[in-house]
Formats: structure tokens, C-alpha cells, sequence
């Protein structure tokens, strides 16, 4: 890959969507920020398996459920992902599930979980994305008894926007920020949730933006970049493994969506008529059987930094994951419950794991796998290893702006 491989992000653009990602001027209640959950010092993530949003304190694997006033009422029921190099233009779809993708279906440019009423003006599929945390309940809207924020979007999800935008632009340095980075805003009042996400786009896109690894190095002729092991970890990706089938090409992801028979825990992401807390992955925005339990396979450049994994960080190593790829049925019965990274939370123990004592609905994740089992020795797993920690940027703890200390509302950072 290389700079021509991504959006160009206006600088001016990318420093207000710094102030913003890491400002809780964003949040219902004014108490987590899109950075609490991509930080920089976890890899763009939170180091969790489930998250905690809305309700919680900290950062990472120290991050509280409650605090003297507030408790979460529900852990985010995914993997927070990272955000490696999610301004390449070749990205057409995005979360777990799918549920955002560039279409022309509502006349916005995007079919979205808010359909007609996503606001037209988004720059790219980046800034759309942006837009969601902001209105979800558990992650940093908020209650609707809580704040206006979370009240609004209980009506309709469009009426919170208008309510986040206001406060950024009446704060007077993000109005003047705004005035001079966007060519058609000509007065504060002008400022927008569009603006707002295009910001943040353009500090997303440019901020994680990294493909300077030592296998990059490799594609480019180096040979020495690599060492051995890493190479014969290559080999065994893009030959008998077959992990090129799915993770492949530049961003090293297909895009599509595979099932992979990860072991079963959290609240799940449920629709209204699920009996129990499950996660029927991308079925759940395309209500297709054949969908069921699949998700979006993740890219792979700088994934050393950015454990747990699975699409429910289930695997706390690389290792781990590389094992469940290789035979997961296996690897789902040796899996056991601490392996989760899940924030003592005792008022929701008995949600965490009862999806594992329906023993249908567990038959049922368990018989839909899309990937071949392979069998490898210790040493070929370690060298498949290697080569994954060898897609890590040289530079990639070393990004151009970095967490702000301070931000305009002058409310704490994390």
C-alpha cells in the first residue's frame, strides 16, 4: 500500500476531529469520549473484549463498571475494533455486521441503521461511521431519562445530531476551528453533524493511517525485512493454511463475511424478537439464514496491538485466535471463561455467559463454520505468529497528532 491507496484529509479538518474524538462534549452525559474506547495507548481500542461505555471509569483492562453515582446497565456487545487505515478508499463496509455500506439506496450515499434520515454531505464512509456511537444508548448517548441526547434518540435517531452539533459550535474555539477549515461555513451557526463527522473522519483516516511494516518492506524488495520465521509464517499464509482466502489483497481482508465458531458470551447483539442474548452476526442486518453467525473478516496490518480478538475478543493472544482458525472446535471446548477480559461487573454475571447453557443455540453457532480446520506443529503455529506481529508498523506507535491534553469544552480527557 501507499498514500495513494487512501483518502486525502484536510489538516485543518483532521486537528478539530483530534479535539472532538477525544472531547465528551460528544456524549449524553458529557462522560466518555469516542477515544475512551480507541485510545492511542491501547492500539486504537480499549483492550477489552466486550467494552464498557456509557456509565463506566478509565481506560482498558482498568476500566470500572461503576462509579459512585453510576453503574453500566449493559456491556457494548461487540469488540470495540481498531482503527488502522479505515481511510483506504478501497473500504466499502463497515462494523461487524455490515449494518453501514456505500449504496444509493436511501439517496445519501449510504445504507445505514438510519436509512433515509443519515444526513446528505458525508465525505466518506469513514465520516457515516462516525455518526453512530453518538446515538447508541450503551456507548455514549446515554439513557433517555438521563440527558436530552438519550431522549432524542428514543423518538428518532436523527434528532439527537442536530443536539451535539449545537453544543460543539456555541463552544466558541470549536465555532472558529470550523469557520476556518470548512470553505462553506461562513459563521458558527452554520456547523453542522455532518461537519462534525467529516472531522473526525479526517482525523480517523489520517491518524491510524500506517503501512510502513516490516512485510511491507518485504513487497517492496527487501528481502531482509522479514526474518526467517516471519517467512515461513508467509508461506504458510499465502500457501497451505489458506489464510490469504479471506484475508486478502492490500487491506488484507475480503470484506465479506465468514463464519468462525468463536465460543459464545456477553449480552449479544439482539433484535427485538431474540429469546435469548445472542449474536447472530451479519443475519442481523441482512435477515438471512444463510448470514447467520458471520461477521466481517478484520484487517490485519498492526494486529499485534490490538488484542483481544474476534469479533467478540474472545482470544486474549494472537496465538490464540491463530489456534481456533486451525481447528475451532477444538479450541472452543479448551476455551474457558477468564480468557475474556470482562470488567468485574457482578449485577450482570448472569447475562455474561448464559447463552452457553442453551445447548440448541450453541449446536447452532457451533455447525455453521466457514473456515477448514488445518493441522500444523508447534513450530509452524509460532511461525504463522511471527509473520502476524511482523504486519506491525514501524511507526505505528508514533502517530502525527496523538491524544490532545487538553479539548475546547475543557472537560477531562482520558
Amino acid at each position: 500500500m501507499n498514500d495513494d491507496d487512501f483518502i486525502t484529509f484536510d489538516p485543518d479538518q483532521a486537528k478539530i476531529g483530534q479535539l472532538l474524538f477525544y472531547d465528551k462534549i460528544l456524549s449524553g452525559n458529557r462522560n466518555i469520549s469516542c477515544g475512551t474506547c480507541h485510545h492511542h495507548d491501547l492500539g486504537g481500542s480499549d483492550g477489552l473484549s466486550l467494552g464498557i461505555g456509557e456509565g463506566g471509569m478509565g481506560l482498558g483492562q482498568k476500566r470500572v463498571a461503576q462509579t459512585a453515582t453510576d453503574r453500566i446497565q449493559k456491556r457494548i456487545p461487540r469488540n470495540a475494533p481498531a482503527l488502522w487505515n479505515l481511510g483506504a478508499n478501497d473500504i466499502d463496509v463497515l462494523f461487524h455486521d455490515g449494518r453501514l455500506s456505500k449504496s444509493d439506496l436511501f439517496g445519501n450515499g449510504f445504507n445505514s441503521p438510519a436509512e433515509e434520515w443519515l444526513p446528505k454531505g458525508l465525505d466518506s464512509l469513514l465520516a457515516a461511521q462516525a455518526l453512530f456511537p453518538l446515538t447508541a444508548r450503551f456507548e455514549m448517548a446515554g439513557a433517555p431519562e438521563e440527558n436530552e441526547v438519550g431522549g432524542a434518540i428514543n423518538d428518532r435517531i436523527d434528532n439527537a445530531w442536530p443536539i451535539l452539533a449545537k453544543a460543539v459550535r456555541t463552544n466558541p474555539d470549536y465555532g472558529l476551528m470550523f469557520v476556518k477549515a470548512f470553505a462553506h461555513i461562513n459563521t458558527p451557526e452554520d456547523v453542522t453533524v455532518v461537519e462534525i463527522a467529516n472531522a473526525l473522519a479526517a482525523f480517523m483516516g489520517t491518524e491510524w493511517r500506517n503501512h510502513d511494516s516490516p512485510f511491507d518492506d518485504f513487497l517492496a524488495g527487501n528481502t531482509e525485512a522479514l526474518t526467517e520465521k516471519a517467512q515461513r509464517g508467509m508461506n504458510l499464509f499465502y500457501g497451505p493454511v489458506g489464510c490469504v482466502q479471506c484475508h486478502s489483497g492490500p487491506l488484507m481482508s475480503d470484506q465479506k463475511f465468514h463464519a468462525l465458531g468463536l465460543p459464545a458470551f456477553g449480552p449479544g447483539k439482539t433484535r427485538r424478537f431474540d429469546p435469548q442474548p445472542r449474536d447472530v452476526g451479519r443475519m442481523g442486518e441482512s435477515n438471512l439464514i444463510e448470514d447467520a453467525y458471520r461477521f466481517r473478516t478484520p484487517m490485519l496490518r498492526n494486529i499485534a496491538l490490538t488484542a483481544p480478538y474476534g469479533h467478540n475478543g474472545a482470544y486474549p493472544t494472537l496465538e490464540g485466535i491463530v489456534r481456533h482458525h486451525l481447528d475451532p472446535a477444538a479450541a472452543r471446548t479448551a476455551w474457558s471463561r477468564d480468557l475474556a477480559r470482562l470488567p468485574a461487573a457482578p449485577w450482570l454475571q448472569d447475562v455474561d455467559f448464559v447463552v452457553q447453557y442453551d445447548t440448541r443455540e450453541m449446536a447452532r453457532q457451533s455447525g455453521k463454520l466457514d473456515i477448514t480446520p488445518r493441522s500444523l506443529n508447534e513450530t509452524e503455529i509460532s511461525d504463522l505468529v511471527e509473520f502476524l506481529e511482523s504486519l506491525t508498523g514501524r511507526t505505528a506507535q508514533m502517530r502525527p497528532l496523538g491524544r490532545p491534553e487538553t479539548v475546547p469544552s475543557g472537560l477531562t480527557v482520558d
